[in-house]
């Protein structure tokens, strides 16, 4: 599988503030609320709700620099498009997406080794050998989903990233495989050797539903979503442009923030709370890894916010008429 990016355009178009600072505004503020989520969250810091008569704890530093967050990655994001002056739309949106596909990359090491770790764990404490190899301490100890969380997919999610660094492919074709892999052992064993367990079918669902959420922000640069093309089919490239500019606005970016707002706005809201909790499923012989699953809604929304300011970019750029325009593979299927 090749690369998310593409090549920059050595052309020099005419400047557009308004929709660079726009796009680039909205990840940064972004990025802002999930760091300030896991000060508030992780770490118990007060917030900024306090400065705007929003919560009872005093006003005090902890709330002055989470608010300066915001002030300073804004700033930012205006000195930077003030830096790019007459520079082209696409080099933004090929920016953009190159960091989205190491975000991606990373997401899908991470889910790769965590699963398989959590499977030759749950696999021997079923089968009663764990205690053999680790002692009987540390097999209570993962048993405890907290213990788990931390000390086990807390070092592999840094060492998927760390892969994710090195390497330069998505890995869709490779997960997909080894769902079909898992599915397969799980149909083998329970029909020839009437054995099957938990963490058997949490693994699929595990893999399956990273699958599922990481690949759309790629599905969505290849233009490989389903899409009803009434009127859109017969559109120039001018009308299509505009069409997406719009819709990665109305449709796209507002669908990822209300995910990213009702998950992560509360210490109780359904992204936040299974995380803090290192919640798992009620049989403990399964994975521990349900608070993952939540985790990867923020994944989807974050890749996806991504990916449609790519695509705003990209489509501004088309109808500016700046040369260079990406063609999308006519062999996908809508």
């Amino acid at each position: 599988m090749t690369d998310m990016t593409s090549e920059a355009v050595p052309y020099r178009a005419q400047p557009a503030p308004v929709i660079r600072m726009f796009g680039w505004c909205s990840l940064a503020v972004m990025f802002a609320f999930i760091l300030n989520n896991v000060l508030t969250f992780w770490f118990d810091w007060t917030g900024i709700a306090p400065l705007f008569g929003g919560s009872d704890a005093g006003i005090g530093w902890q709330a002055i620099v989470q608010l300066g967050i915001y002030i300073a990655v804004i700033a930012w994001t205006a000195k930077y498009v003030r830096g790019r002056g007459d520079a082209p739309l696409r080099e933004d949106s090929a920016t953009v997406t190159g960091w989205n596909t190491f975000f991606i990359r990373a997401a899908f090491w991470v889910v790769l080794l965590v699963g398989l770790a959590d499977m030759a764990i749950s696999a021997l404490r079923v089968e009663g050998m764990l205690t053999d190899l680790v002692g009987k301490e540390m097999d209570s100890n993962l048993g405890r989903s907290q213990y788990r969380g931390f000390y086990i997919h807390g070092p592999l999610v840094l060492l998927g990233i760390l892969i994710a660094c090195v390497t330069r492919t998505l890995g869709f074709i490779w997960l997909a495989l080894l769902v079909v892999i898992a599915e397969l052992v799980i149909v083998f064993t329970r029909f020839v050797f009437s054995y099957e367990q938990a963490y058997m079918g949490d693994l699929v669902r595990f893999w399956y539903a990273a699958l599922f959420l990481f690949a759309s922000a790629y599905t969505l640069l290849e233009d490989g979503h389903v899409r009803v093309d009434v009127f859109y089919a017969g559109f120039s490239r001018r009308k299509k442009a505009f069409v997406n500019s719009w819709g990665s606005i109305l449709l796209g970016m507002s669908l990822c923030w209300t995910v990213l707002l009702l998950g992560m706005w509360g210490k109780a809201s359904i992204i936040n709370s299974p995380i803090l909790a290192y919640e798992i499923t009620q049989s403990t012989t399964g994975l521990f890894v349900k608070y993952f699953m939540a985790g990867f809604l923020a994944v989807f929304a974050i890749s996806m916010m991504m990916q449609f300011v790519a695509m705003l970019f990209e489509s501004s750029a088309d109808r500016r008429g700046e040369p260079g325009a990406r063609e999308i593979d006519t062999d996908i299927i809508h």
